[in-house]
């Protein structure tokens, strides 16, 4: 099977799980950005430690990064190489850059906070494209294989991922309520 059939056949069960819903993500969304806050309490706690110089902000740390652990687990199920770590650091980022997006819209300064917000939004969807392979049943086929496609072949696999990447995006919008 060739790369744009490969790519062909999963963009059909990305659009077919989008037809029918059959992927509730809505609950797990909610579960990430409670993820992507506890994250941000172990780096507060962190730095509130550091400063005051008090110990017992460790122990929350750890009781909170214990949880994290527990939730983060609840959304990544099987992972392969370093994707449980990647998946924690996508959402860390995505939140970091939100907040810092927020701020400056507060300041008025609204190109740079939708330049941040739509970074946020991409790593965010990174997340999603990384870990739902397992509930939408493929796999992306690594960039670095060596092929004899034709420029125009390849142009159509980019074009392909693209649209692939919209359809994953489009999943992730849609709440089931």
């Amino acid at each position: 099977m060739s790369e744009e059939e490969k790519y062909q056949e999963l963009l059909k069960k990305v659009e077919k799980a989008i037809k029918e819903k059959k992927i509730d993500l809505s609950s797990d969304q909610d579960l990430s950005i409670g993820i992507m806050n506890l994250i941000s309490i172990e780096e507060h706690l962190f730095f509130t430690a550091q400063k005051t110089k008090n110990d017992e902000y460790y122990k929350l740390l750890k009781e909170v990064r214990d949880m994290r652990k527990v939730l983060l687990k609840k959304l990544i199920k099987e992972y392969e190489g370093e994707v449980w770590c990647i998946s924690k650091h996508l959402l860390a980022s995505s939140m970091r850059l939100m907040e810092v997006g927020t701020k400056l819209l507060n300041e008025s300064k609204i190109e740079q906070a939708k330049e941040l917000f739509n970074m946020s939004y991409r790593l965010y969807s990174i997340f999603w494209e990384i870990n739902l392979k397992k509930n939408v049943d493929f796999q992306l086929q690594s960039n670095n294989k060596e092929d004899n496609s034709s420029q125009e072949q390849k142009k159509d696999e980019k074009d392909l991922v693209k649209k692939l990447k919209f359809k994953l995006e489009e999943l992730i919008n849609c709440c089931i309520e």
